[in-house]
């Protein structure tokens, strides 16, 4: 996550993240208090400054466990039972990443006794801590009071877009300020619309408003410059709407889009010369890294292929693909799909498709299919996180009809991407809209820090089966 983005998080979330990092370097410190009272297994007294140390490492390595199992994702919806089992599960990766560093710690470490006890003990302080975070809305903290300068159909783009209360955890909606030139028809229709008499910034004063998002159909010669800022003086925010979704939804709205946000706008092309000419060493680097971890998978997964089909079945799939800066390559992955499954010309693959064999559901749905693709990284076709790469066919037409949606071969492909993440399957060109919306995001925002939390979070993909 970037810095802007952690700026941007409600201090519930950043709380959230605090407080469990005490609770857990705490439940170390705990188990290894007991220890010395109940001598559960023989021990040396260490400085209890090496142990608050030691606490600090085993919390951050739970705590980023919990990140790849999305129990940070501030819009995950979840009952408890679910957040339970999440936390068992990250719990239990912790514990073995801590047992594998423990050799590199002085003095042999920490016992691996000490270390289950400690696990235990975090477990049982993080679900009662996140059960009560359920029931008092501990992200509702803090939530920045927000009015919009506008009723019409931009506007309504917030309404339709984050409607539910999980979308607004960031910030309450007090209304929409209908302006002259708003359309009347797709315009708000469920949310508080104010007609204003007065003076802009003694309203916002007065309802103790945090941050104006402006989002009138009409500009020209109709937004209030000076009550704006007059209020921006007085320490209210003022935010345009394609800044406003793009901080809240983790997405670009394309269809609000126009070429002096993107000239002005940060992002959109990295400076970082130094990522740029490594950029395929590392993805070469780590592909070959995954190739030798899942070569097993991969052997079990052609097995299985010529078991179910016949050994004359294929077991690879050719594809091809548009890749940076437009230019085709061939695609490689496990066939997942009967041999005859487009006999009636390229088909877009949906999350229930009939053509997809029994082995096909399984290796898609925990996105084995997708190994071979390492191949790809290591010819530098694809890096690791991108957008995912269409077919030419279906490209072309995208381009005619949906703008922008070429600035997505701007970065070369990824075996995973931000619209992975955040989106499913999708067959139709609304969907391929959809999909674009975080393409765009991702483009824009592409750093280290943020291909580095969407790896983590396709770990939640991969053990959820939830591959999109």
């Amino acid at each position: 996550m970037s810095n802007s983005n952690f700026r941007n998080l409600s201090t519930g979330s950043k709380s959230l993240v605090i407080i469990e990092l005490i609770l857990f370097a705490g439940a170390f410190l705990s188990a290894y208090t007991l220890n010395q009272y109940f001598s559960i297994v023989s021990h040396y007294p260490l400085e209890s400054n090496i142990m608050f140390i030691y606490a600090i490492v085993y919390a951050l390595v739970i705590q980023l466990s919990f990140l790849a199992l999305g129990l940070y994702n501030t819009k995950l919806r979840e009952s408890f039972r679910g957040l339970v089992r999440r936390i068992l599960m990250s719990v239990a990766i912790g514990f073995f990443v801590v047992t594998l560093l423990n050799p590199f710690y002085p003095n042999g470490g920490i016992a691996t006794e000490l270390l289950a006890i400690a696990s235990i003990i975090s477990f049982i302080f993080s679900c009662i801590f996140r059960y009560y975070t359920l029931k008092i809305d501990f992200f509702g903290l803090n939530k920045r009071k927000v009015l919009v300068l506008g009723a019409g159909e931009r506007a309504s783009i917030i309404e339709k877009r984050m409607r539910r209360d999980v979308d607004r955890q960031g910030f309450s909606m007090h209304g929409f300020l209908v302006m002259n030139g708003d359309a009347d028809v797709n315009g708000i229709v469920n949310e508080n619309r104010i007609e204003l008499d007065g003076a802009l910034v003694t309203y916002a004063i007065e309802h103790e408003i945090d941050e104006i998002v402006v989002a009138s159909d009409e500009r020209r010669d109709n937004l209030p410059v000076d009550e704006l800022f007059a209020c921006k003086i007085r320490g209210i925010e003022v935010t345009e709407i394609l800044d406003f979704i793009e901080r809240e939804t983790g997405q670009i709205a394309v269809n609000l889009i126009y070429p002096s946000w993107v000239i002005y706008s940060n992002g959109f092309a990295s400076s970082n010369h130094l990522r740029n000419t490594l950029d395929w060493v590392f993805n070469a680097s780590i592909a070959f890294v995954l190739f030798l971890i899942t070569w097993p998978v991969m052997l079990i997964t052609t097995l299985l292929i010529k078991l179910d089909e016949g050994f004359k079945a294929p077991v690879f799939y050719f594809q091809e693909r548009v890749g940076l800066d437009g230019q085709a390559f061939k695609i490689y992955k496990f066939r997942s799909m009967r041999v005859d499954a487009e006999k009636n010309g390229a088909q877009m693959a949906s999350e229930n498709d009939d053509r997809t064999t029994r082995i096909g559901k399984f290796i898609r749905k925990y996105r084995i299919d997708e190994l071979p693709q390492v191949y790809n990284v290591m010819r530098g076709d694809m890096g690791f996180v991108g957008p995912r790469p269409e077919r030419p066919e279906f490209v072309q037409q995208l381009i005619k009809t949906i703008p922008y949606y070429n600035e997505r071969h701007n970065v070369k492909p990824g075996l995973t991407g931000w619209a992975q993440l955040k989106y499913p399957y999708g067959s139709t060109e609304e969907d391929s809209l959809e999909k674009l919306k975080y393409d765009l995001y991702y483009i824009k925002h592409r750093s280290f820090m943020l291909d580095l939390l969407i790896l983590i979070r396709t770990v939640e993909i991969v053990l959820f089966g939830k591959g999109r």
